[in-house]
């Protein structure tokens, strides 16, 4: 079975895109109508913008779910997905991917979550941290004891977890992670605490968007970051992405729940292979594979 898996914010580069944009009809009017929808040439700068430009809040998002969707869409006959799934800002592409979702109704959306996630970062210091070489409840246990608000965000793979919360929260709990014997607690360059409880704001302001969009039958089951499980139900599907900025992204679970089913080729589209390396580690006889037009 494929299982097709679409990247969250961090993998853009500039350049991105451009290919399909030249060599295909399709993907080129899309990039018009996505200009036309973000009210700015989104498609400039993600073919010609610098690494800062690309870093902005209201282009990543909106850059890497464009690339993606386009890139499943000209993909053609060749999409044939058993299931699918993205990381945290990926699942809104995955949602496009399976039909449940309007490209244009996507691309607002994401548009509206960037502006909403911004905002919320400017509310209070606030950051994320890489954790490295402890177990999931080991983390868990440590940012509950920590004081202020730290807590697990990103699952990423086994021994790889982000933590996010209050900039001075993190930064205490990622020195009692070294203690209890972290190979790694970094901080990442990030500008606030994604998928925790301090993006409430963002959360309430996005649902609101949501709840006004209409979400239609999909063509396969979507493995969603909140419930990890299998989805098809447009409501179902609708009310886990509401809750989606403020819950962690379990993707180890997601990954691991598909492999039960049956998955066994794993199709990342998009740019970058992060997630080509997050499923090669929760399970190495995954078959991984980068999507091609």
């Amino acid at each position: 079975m494929k299982a097709y898996v679409f990247p969250g914010q961090g993998a853009q580069f500039t350049g991105m895109g451009k290919d399909l944009y030249d060599t295909n009809e399709k993907a080129k009017a899309l990039f018009k109508q996505a200009d036309e929808i973000l009210g700015f040439e989104i498609s400039k700068i993600m073919f010609e913008g610098t690494a800062e430009e690309l870093k902005e809040t209201k282009v990543t998002q909106p850059a890497i779910f464009i690339h993606s969707t386009i890139l499943a869409t000209v993909m053609g006959d060749s999409f044939k997905p058993d299931m699918v799934a993205g990381h945290s800002l990926g699942e809104f592409s995955a949602l496009v991917a399976n039909k449940c979702l309007t490209f244009e109704d996507g691309l607002r959306l994401v548009s509206q979550r960037a502006e909403a996630m911004q905002k919320a970062c400017e509310l209070q210091p606030s950051t994320m941290a890489a954790v490295l070489g402890l177990e999931d409840h080991l983390v868990e246990a440590i940012c509950a004891d920590v004081e202020g608000i730290v807590v697990a965000a990103n699952y990423n793979c086994p021994g790889q977890l982000v933590i996010s919360g209050e900039t001075k929260a993190v930064e205490r709990a990622c020195e009692a992670l070294k203690e209890a014997g972290a190979k790694r607690a970094l901080m990442l360059p990030v500008g606030g605490a994604f998928h925790s409880p301090l993006m409430e704001p963002a959360r309430e302001k996005l649902a609101k968007a949501i709840e006004n969009t209409k979400f239609s039958e999909p063509i396969c089951p979507i493995y969603q970051n909140v419930s990890t499980f299998s989805v098809t139900d447009p409501s179902e599907i609708q009310k886990n992405l509401m809750f989606q900025l403020t819950a962690p992204v379990k993707w180890t679970q997601s990954v691991q729940n598909m492999i039960k089913v049956g998955a066994k080729n794993f199709i990342e589209v998009g740019p970058g292979n992060v997630l080509q390396g997050l499923v090669k580690k929760i399970d190495r006889s995954a078959e991984i594979e980068k999507a091609e037009v």
